[in-house]
């Protein structure tokens, strides 16, 4: 035995399947490398390379780099580029030489030893034999179709020959390899040659296993299979086998290996009919199989070829038709309906379990059956609807349902993961108290048992005698790769010829140490056998028809529940990678998390798209219960109990909030019924896991739906205010508001859904509206209405359509023949004004305070250019005060006086307005945070006259956020003092003193407007000049405060000269020019009630106050007669 080990056949075989497939992996990234344009080295496309290239595959492989120097000129020219590049190709392709001449070796000492190879008996060593051959076969078919294999090497050897003055020493065995397998499976076939009856025996070992793998769906369903409750009784009892690890050995495999395996021997197929009868039935399976990752292999084609080009072959060219004539009429339709079976079976195994986990422990081979029978089902689907174009059922290549067999696949997964503990327990127990004590037994009962053989077996009973619950408890890591590899090597040395035991033999011993194999994985190896039986990379390789599915199963309301599997898939990825090809890592760790973000970009999207859908659909609701709908059922009521006809001409009917409750019939759905369904089917997707990792990055799928969320509530919630810029239409602030606490109302109650931080999400969409623009550089709700009322409403101010009603405490429209004018105070009244206050907040109303003070500026800014025009007359009119008679002669000389008043009462109309938004901001925020509210409010008790001006500022500028009123206004004094002025502090201070003079002086000039007259009903005039002292007041205030000028003092200067101004009217003889005259002194009146620093005493030095006595009773004479 010690002779046989040291030819080390387990380990050998062992690592060179690893190496296999490392160099496979290596071989398919030098091809998808050369074939992607993208990724292609330039040296094969660039027009300089062109002559080298085409020497190289003329010539190759004696090139000769004298003789053809002209052509090799631009190769010597970056020879050391070249061989940075190509080196890693170079020596993939050495490897690939060194593998081959490994795998030889091992292949011919296995036959000079007689090897026994049979699945059911020395399991591992016939996988391991059966796995090296087809990754050999696989390994040269993929490297006859990498085009340019010859130019790499060529000009890598051509670089290499002029930077070291010799070519490299591989180089001569790497070229005749490649020319010898220009035509590769000719000559694997001769290679094989000597091989052929251990090929075929170990193929003729699977004529049992095969066919009982390979049944249609009808037999799987009358023999019940995967059925834990078809036999309630045997329902405890271990689902066990002779052989178990054949139980749930891929189908797709064993395919490989039987099509493969009997074209290197196919010799077989005419000397043994079980070879035949084998070979057709793999056939018959499909229209093409594996050969690396999304490299197919057709089969039937290839096996035409190979047996047409051998003589005595005709039969098997007839066989090999009728087979590719049965897999295009029957397997689709055969794999269609196995694929119908697995999903409702699988899912009837995975709701048992997760209902009873400790069946885990007993059926825990059916799990890994049906992850196995699934996953080869999945493959094969996945490569017939990406290879399979041309058929006349196309139905059988697309399965809409994909999504709900990759779903049950992920929870079988995840109870293994999340109930291994379960497992640990039952087969600690079972390996200790049965499997042990049985081996000891068989040990016992063998006829031959040679001593080294008996200590390896009396080694696996202790190791298995010692095993113990506590270790599961204490969670002590299980390692049991040495056990395995010893019955690995034992496998190997009792299958050879003339050894004393023979495994054969004793089917008992190899059947029980299979099955121990399998129990031990359980404990230490979950994760591998899960791979093994369960992994999808392939969907890694085709990426196209992977987001075709996904979009498949999307349309179909019935996958809806499980679309989470896509993105659960991804994280399989990661298990494709090979340490022998590090550079393929992050393409494909990039092509994962790409696939997976599409994947809950559009789950999640769609999930969002219902929310908002099911928003306005509440928000419908609450729109019926808007009191603008209850005028209708009011006067109806009315009506009826003063027994009035009913109009002939009357609106219809609204239907009454309410009635949609009302079922006449429950199998009706409403769109409501249908998008909660809807949205039932994704929350349960996006709640299935709470994180995914794919490639070592965590990805949440909550935050997809958070973010896809918020950025289609943001546009929904802008959608409700109907703006239309070109049109200057809107919502009411307090329609929309209803609209938006409807929203919010529904997407509270979506936590009962899905686990998302729903306040976060309202939070971040409701600041988002307090700016001028949200995340996404869109406008909001507060760009949306700072333009409205300063486009729409402020604007039609000045023409006298809208006046400022102070009785009313809103704007209002006033008739106007021929012209349909929207009704001002349903957009400005004090619930209204709050109702915007609401939506913006105070940083919205901040913004809207920032273009409110833009405009104000720019009126102030003409102010002053009119002042500048006037100065010299304005400067004599300031000094002549005592001299009424002289300073009315000189106000009539002054400019613009009208364009003055006009400027400063579009001033006032402003400030009129923002004192509205800030009362209602008040009132809101005493309703939110009335104790924050109060202590704000009493901040002004701290301001004296000795207070710093910055300090005061600062003071006001808090207070004015949260909408107190304050003596002077913060925004407006910063507004005001950012103007740029040429001029020096003194200039300036003396232009402010002259502007106050020319809006006193230009008082008189209203009393001849006819749209100066004082309406009682709306308490102001008609061209809002009423305004103006709002106006005189702030502006005063601002720009004294800014010169750090006592406001009171100049505001009484103010009152003299306007005073004097306004005394001047009575002694006008003209009618006409006095017409108003009373509308206009009530101005002063409203001058001192607007203004803190002034009081009415202040006014009768310079102004009687029985002359504003007689204008009030005056301008309400007529509302005094109509009331008499």
């Amino acid at each position: 035995m010690s002779q046989t080990l040291q030819l080390k056949f387990a380990e050998r075989l062992s690592i060179l399947n690893d190496r296999g497939r490392g160099v496979l992996v290596r071989m398919y990234n030098v091809k998808k490398t050369c074939s992607d344009p993208k990724a292609k080295l330039p040296y094969l496309t660039e027009k300089s390379m062109e002559s080298a290239v085409k020497c190289i595959t003329r010539k190759f492989p004696t090139i000769d780099i004298r003789s053809n120097s002209s052509h090799l000129s631009n190769i010597q020219k970056e020879k050391s580029e070249i061989l940075k590049n190509l080196t890693n190709f170079y020596h993939s392709f050495v490897d690939v030489m060194e593998f081959r001449e490994n795998v030889n070796e091992l292949l011919t000492s296995m036959d000079n030893y007689q090897m026994y190879l049979d699945i059911n008996v020395n399991y591992d060593l016939t996988k391991g034999y059966l796995d090296l051959i087809v990754t050999y076969t696989s390994l040269f078919l993929l490297v006859s179709r990498i085009d340019d294999r010859k130019v790499l090497l060529g000009m890598y050897n051509c670089a290499y020959e002029m930077s070291n003055g010799s070519s490299d020493s591989s180089f001569p065995k790497l070229a005749q390899m490649l020319l010898d397998y220009d035509h590769p499976l000719k000559k694997l076939t001769e290679e094989f040659t000597p091989h052929w009856k251990l090929i075929a025996d170990a193929l003729l070992s699977l004529q049992a296993l095969f066919p009982r793998r390979n049944l249609k769906a009808e037999e799987w369903r009358s023999a019940h299979l995967l059925s834990v409750i078809s036999v309630p009784v045997t329902m405890l009892n271990p689902a066990i086998s002779d052989t178990m690890q054949c139980e749930y050995l891929s189908l797709e495999v064993m395919e490989r290996w039987i099509i493969i395996g009997f074209l290197l021997c196919h010799n077989s197929l005419n000397l043994d009919p079980a070879c035949l009868r084998l070979w057709k039935d793999a056939m018959q399976c499909s229209l093409c199989i594996e050969l690396f990752r999304d490299e197919v292999l057709f089969h039937h084609k290839l096996a035409e070829e190979l047996f047409s080009s051998m003589k005595g072959y005709n039969k098997r060219i007839t066989d090999t038709k009728e087979c590719k004539e049965e897999a295009s009429s029957k397997s689709g339709s055969i794999h269609r309906e196995k694929r119908i079976f697995l999903r409702s079976t699988v899912k009837e195994l995975s709701t048992i379990l997760a209902e009873e986990p400790g069946l885990l422990g007993p059926k825990v081979l059916f799990v890994f059956m049906a992850l196995s029978f699934s996953r080869d089902e999945i493959s094969w689907l996945v490569r017939h609807a990406e290879n399979i174009t041309k058929t006349k059922t196309p139905e059988d290549y697309v399965d809409s349902n994909i999504a709900e067999l990759l779903f049950v696949m992920e929870e079988l997964r995840a109870l293994l993961r999340k109930f291994k503990k379960v497992i640990q327990r039952y087969f600690v127990s079972y390996l200790a108290h049965f499997d042990a004590v049985v081996l000891n037994e068989t040990i016992q009962n063998l006829c031959v048992c040679p001593e080294e053989e008996s200590v390896i077996m009396s080694s696996f009973v202790n190791s298995l005698t010692s095993l113990n619950i506590k270790q599961v408890d204490n969670e002590e890591a299980f390692n049991f790769q040495g056990l395995r590899l010893d019955w690995f090597r034992l496998q190997a040395y009792t299958s050879i010829a003339k050894t004393p035991l023979v495994l054969r033999e004793n089917l008992k011993l190899a059947s029980l140490m299979n099955t121990i194999v399998f129990h031990t994985k359980m404990l230490d190896n979950l994760h591998g056998l899960l791979e093994e039986t369960s992994d999808l990379t392939p969907f890694c390789f085709y990426p196209r028809l992977f987001e075709k599915m996904f979009s498949q199963s999307s349309e179909d309301p019935t996958q809806l529940q499980y679309l989470i599997a896509f993105p659960m898939v991804c994280s399989h990825f990661s298990s494709c990678i090979h340490d022998m090809c590090p550079e393929e890592y992050p393409v494909l760790q990039k092509r994962s998390i790409g696939l997976c973000n599409n994947f809950l970009d559009e789950i999640t999207k769609h999930a969002s798209i219902c929310m908002i859908e099911l928003c306005y659909e509440q928000r419908n609701l609450s729109e019926k219960l808007l009191p603008k709908y209850t005028a209708q059922t009011i006067s109806k009521a009315v009506n009826k109990k003063r027994k009035k006809p009913v109009s002939k001409k009357a609106e219809p009917s609204r239907e009454k909030p309410g009635t949609e409750s009302q079922r006449k019939d429950r199998l009706i759905d409403t769109n409501m019924d249908k998008h909660h369904l809807t949205l039932t089917e994704y929350c349960m997707t996006i709640n299935h896991v709470r994180e995914l990792i794919v490639f070592d990055h965590i990805i949440l799928p909550n935050e997809y739906l958070t973010s896809q969320l918020e950025v289609r509530l943001t546009r929904a919630i802008m959608r409700l205010t109907g703006y239309n810029q070109a049109t200057q239409e809107i919502s009411k602030p307090s329609e929309v508001l209803s609209g938006v606490k409807a929203f919010i109302g529904f997407i509270h109650s979506i936590s009962h859904y899905v686990n998302i931080d729903v306040a976060r999400i309202c939070k971040d969409v409701l600041l988002q509206q307090s700016q001028a623009v949200d995340a996404n550089g869109e406008i909001t709700l507060t760009t949306a209405y700072t333009n409205w009322y300063l486009e729409s409403l402020l604007r039609q101010t000045s023409t006298g359509i809208i006046i400022h009603s102070p009785a009313v405490r809103a704007f209002v429209s006033m008739p106007v023949e021929n012209m349909l004018v929207f009704n001002a105070e349903e957009y400005s009244d004090v619930s209204e004004m709050q109702a915007l206050a609401e939506l913006i907040g105070p940083y919205g109303m901040k913004h809207l305070s920032e273009h409110l003070m833009w405009h104000i500026t720019s009126q102030v800014s003409e102010l002053r250019k009119l002042v500048v025009e006037n100065m010299d007359i304005l400067a004599q009119v300031k000094s002549n005060l005592q001299k009424p008679d002289f300073m009315t002669q000189l106000a009539k000389r002054l400019t613009s006086a009208d364009n003055v008043l006009k400027r400063m009462t579009i001033i006032g109309v402003i400030l009129n307005f923002r004192s509205m938004a800030q009362e209602a901001l008040r009132d809101v925020l005493l309703g939110h945070i009335p104790f924050l509210m109060g202590s704000i409010q009493i901040l002004s008790d701290i301001i004296s006259p000795a207070t710093d001006t910055k300090d005061m500022l600062a003071i006001y500028e808090l207070m004015s956020a949260a909408g107190a009123s304050c003596l002077v206004d913060p925004a407006l004094v910063i507004a005001l003092s950012n103007q740029k002025n040429e001029i020096s502090p003194e200039e300036d201070y003396r232009l402010t003193n002259l502007l106050m003079v020319y809006i006193a002086v230009s008082l008189p000039s209203l009393a001849s407007d006819p749209m100066s007259l004082y309406n009682q009903e709306h308490q102001g005039h008609r061209n809002n000049i009423h305004c103006a002292a709002k106006a005189i007041n702030e502006i005063a205030a601002a720009l004294y405060t800014i010169h750090k000028k006592d406001i009171q003092i100049h505001l009484k200067q103010f009152l003299a000269f306007a005073s004097m101004s306004l005394l001047q009217i009575g002694q006008e003889t003209d009618k006409l020019l006095v017409k108003n005259r009373e509308s206009i002194y009530l101005i002063l009146h409203m001058l001192i009630e607007e203004s803190p620093f002034l009081e009415m005493d202040m006014l009768e030095p310079s102004f009687p106050y029985v002359l504003l006595r007689n204008a009030f009773r005056e301008v309400y004479r007529p509302l005094m007669m109509t009331t008499g």
